[in-house]
């Protein structure tokens, strides 16, 4: 009897987790980007104006463009290239340039990081 109860616990539990990853959870895009370089705020951009603009610093360049709603690295001058890689997105994780210490991050999400009850 023992062994039904867990079978359908495991099933139960199965079943949740391919849920989950069949019908996941899309958080709205966002409306403005944040662009931090060097821990600096360099401008708050509105994801629904078409622009392009180049971050210049000390440690290098990054070409900045927003097209569609969307934002992206579009040319960095750093060695690993990560953050154009990354193309354009508009919710979600943050796109970095680590070698320059440039930070694109999401405004307007409502992303829950903890909670204290």
């Amino acid at each position: 009897m023992k062994n039904k109860y867990w079978i359908a616990i495991i099933g139960a539990v199965f079943l949740l987790c391919l849920a989950l990853v069949l019908f996941p959870s899309e958080s709205a895009p966002a409306a403005q980007a944040q662009i931090v370089s060097e821990g600096k705020t360099v401008r708050i951009v509105d994801l629904r104006v078409d622009q392009e603009f180049t971050v210049a610093t000390e440690s290098g360049t990054n070409v900045v463009t927003v097209k569609d709603g969307k934002i992206a690295v579009t040319y960095a001058d750093c060695p690993d290239q990560y953050c154009v890689k990354q193309g354009f997105c508009n919710r979600g994780e943050q796109i970095v340039c680590l070698p320059h210490r440039l930070v694109i991050s999401f405004l307007g999400e409502s992303e829950i990081d903890s909670a204290v009850g």
